[in-house]
């Protein structure tokens, strides 16, 4: 990070980010790394801290509630660690051609970005399963792993020029689909619960679209704003796919209802209520008062026709549902939308330095309310304030910059041949939408690892807690 003052609280926040089911908060910062559990409004209850075992800690992602975790450092920047924090053991590390600017993980797998590659691991075993190279040059680490195990997805980007979406298969290994989604190249994405939809926007910033997943169809296109472009920090879904929020470096986070003339049409269908969901009976209770409106959109569709084709698209587009109002604008945030004791919180990590967390009106929809902050106290944990100290701290690509570029390290084997399992070392070299043809396939240079414990599946599972004493055991196996 550059031009922090040293005494800003912030000044030592590297990263923040939320887990797959949006139950717990990851803070990387110089003294190293922090779980929260969110499990309350009124405090934040620290699960873990690893007193500065490992610092400067650029990247930190947690595998769901369990105890894997996976790290980089700053002082490492190619290196990933993956550990169990309850045991303080390393299970493994592995050792990248370039700098790691993200890390996703699911039940299955693990997926590395690099600016020009992804490799793909068997998280029970950490092999690299599958190598995409030649990607387009994708120095901010853009892409989405769906939590599901049923439907594991990788979506990351498909040109340095345009707004296109690769759709890649983590189970089978295969590319799935390729999707036009923007004109201008992505800025971020993220897939719902099920992964049946895919969230897109530009770095333009000014409209968030919705894919169907794996046909591409676009199902839904909001518009975040008009009279300036911005740079969108994040999308996430709710649990139930019904609201998206979006995060950028002003000091506004859109929140986008979804589905909303299908629940009022659908016999079947339920609506959110602040306390939970109703049926959709009582929903129609308020045709009769929305029934103008319904008119107004239907002669707003009408004469859309006769319009030019960028009028009709913005008359087309639908606007946020809610708002949530920032006490000051950052560079860098991320947002999510979860369940906190039985409502439904709009909550933003900032690089300001604090976590805020909002009530969201299911139903009329408006201004957020703003009900806890906290402030993000590095040293000494986490206190409530009701004031923050605006901070513009540099991104984690930006911190990294001049390491980007080092020489490959040759494969493990030191073999560029075939090796018994052609899947788990070829690459996929996607197809751009100039060119239809399959893409060369390769042999991949493995990255450095040393494998120091296997993970039983049975602690991957989902329907157990995944944060007993006998998940991750003692490590026993090594790699070459």
């Amino acid at each position: 990070m550059a031009n922090i003052q040293a005494d800003s609280v912030a000044s030592d926040l590297l990263f923040a980010n939320f887990n797959q089911d949006s139950t717990s908060l990851a803070v990387g910062s110089r003294h190293g790394y922090r779980l929260f559990s969110l499990s309350s409004v009124d405090r934040l209850e620290q699960i873990h801290d690893n007193e500065g075992a490992i610092r400067d800690v650029c990247l930190v992602e947690r595998l769901f509630s369990s105890s894997l975790v996976a790290i980089v450092s700053l002082n490492s920047p190619r290196k990933l660690k993956v550990c169990h924090f309850k045991k303080g053991t390393e299970i493994c590390n592995y050792s990248y051609s370039n700098t790691i600017l993200a890390v996703k993980l699911n039940r299955l797998r693990l997926v590395v970005v690099l600016e020009e590659s992804l490799y793909v691991h068997n998280i029970r075993d950490m092999k690299v399963l599958h190598t995409i190279r030649d990607t387009p040059s994708n120095l901010k680490g853009i892409c989405a792993l769906s939590a599901s195990s049923d439907n594991s997805l990788l979506a990351y980007p498909g040109s340095p020029h345009t707004g296109e979406v690769q759709i890649f298969d983590v189970t089978n290994l295969k590319a799935v689909t390729m999707i036009h989604a923007h004109n201008n190249p992505l800025a971020a994405m993220a897939f719902n619960k099920e992964a049946s939809r895919l969230a897109t926007a530009s770095d333009k910033g000014t409209v968030i679209r919705v894919f169907s997943v794996p046909d591409g169809k676009k199902l839904f296109e909001f518009r975040r704003g008009v009279k300036r472009c911005v740079s969108i920090n994040s999308l996430s879904f709710s649990s139930n796919a019904m609201f998206l929020t979006a995060s950028s470096n002003t000091e506004t986070v859109h929140i986008f209802k979804l589905d909303l003339s299908s629940a009022a049409s659908s016999p079947q269908s339920v609506a959110p209520t602040r306390n939970g969901y109703q049926s959709s009976d009582v929903a129609n209770n308020n045709k009769h008062d929305s029934s103008w409106m319904d008119y107004f959109n239907k002669v707003l569709t009408t004469s859309s026709n006769y319009l030019p084709i960028q009028v009709t698209d913005i008359l087309n587009q639908d606007r946020a549902f809610a708002t949530v109002k920032l006490p000051t604008a950052c560079r860098k945030n991320i947002c999510t939308l979860a369940v906190i004791q039985k409502l439904l919180r709009v909550i933003v990590a900032s690089t300001d330095g604090y976590l805020y967390i909002y009530n969201l009106d299911t139903e009329e929809g408006g201004e957020c309310t703003l009900i806890r902050q906290h402030r993000l106290n590095i040293e000494s944990g986490f206190i409530t304030r009701q004031s923050p100290t605006p901070i513009s701290p540099s991104s984690y690509a930006e911190a990294t910059r001049g390491q980007q570029t080092v020489p490959k390290i040759k494969d493990r084997s030191g073999s560029t041949g075939s090796s018994a399992s052609s899947s788990s070392d070829s690459t996929f070299s996607n197809v751009s939408k100039s060119d239809s043809s399959p893409g060369r396939v390769r042999y991949a240079h493995s990255p450095k690892g040393r494998l120091k414990g296997m993970i039983d599946e049975h602690e991957l599972a989902e329907d157990l807690p995944l944060d007993d004493e006998s998940e991750f055991p003692p490590m026993t196996m090594y790699c070459e």
